[in-house]
């Protein structure tokens, strides 16, 4: 794996894993505090959203230097 890509997917778990907690916490509020089972789908998919995204998005832009 290229350092560019490492450092990538790097940043987009790092994205993933505030965003995803931030998420996780104002979408399951009332199911933490109530110490009940939280929905395991929309959990998982406030983490992978965020690092899709992010990693994604990085992919997209060119790297410096290299245009034409």
């Amino acid at each position: 794996m290229s350092p560019r890509l490492r450092a990538i997917f790097l940043r987009g778990l790092l994205v993933a894993l505030v965003v995803g907690t931030l998420l996780t916490l104002i979408n399951q509020f009332e199911h933490i505090m109530a110490l009940s089972a939280i929905n395991p789908w929309k959990a998982g998919l406030s983490y992978l959203v965020p690092f899709c995204v992010s990693v994604f998005s990085a992919l997209a832009v060119p790297m410096s230097g290299d245009e034409s």
